[in-house]
């Protein structure tokens, strides 16, 4: 079962990154304009969250990680250890989201594909005719 979709995980990971820059996005607009059920504060964190929402870039992805690891430590962590408990656990998690696709590269539906400088997994394209 688990082989069938090995086939799929370059879109699997361009779907997630599409997903993750959507909630960001979608965050950060709640924060910044007070749509989405929110009410307006916070703007430079609510631009942060946009413009991360974004990930257009690895590096982009890496800043988010970063970022969603400071706005743990300094909003949610002095409430309590247990991140269910001090409401740290969004954070936590685009924090990691993000590392990952940051690691792991954009998927495959990333603009740094159409300029042909990187694969699908976002790793250095090879040569043609060099042997993996």
């Amino acid at each position: 079962m688990f082989r069938r979709l090995e086939r799929f995980a370059p879109q699997i990971l361009g779907a997630t990154r599409i997903l993750v820059g959507t909630l960001l996005v979608c965050h950060g607009a709640q924060k910044l304009l007070g749509i989405f059920g929110g009410v307006p504060k916070d703007a430079p964190a609510a631009i942060v969250w946009i413009a991360g929402g974004i990930e257009l870039t690895r590096a982009a992805s890496f800043l988010m990680s970063g970022l969603m690891a400071f706005a743990y430590f300094i909003g949610h962590a002095p409430r309590g250890f247990w991140p269910i408990l001090n409401g740290g656990e969004l954070a936590i998690a685009y924090c990691w989201i993000s590392l990952y696709i940051a690691a792991q590269g954009p998927g495959a539906w990333a603009l740094e594909n159409l300029r042909g400088s990187r694969d699908v997994a976002g790793l250095p394209a090879r040569p043609s005719g060099s042997q993996p």
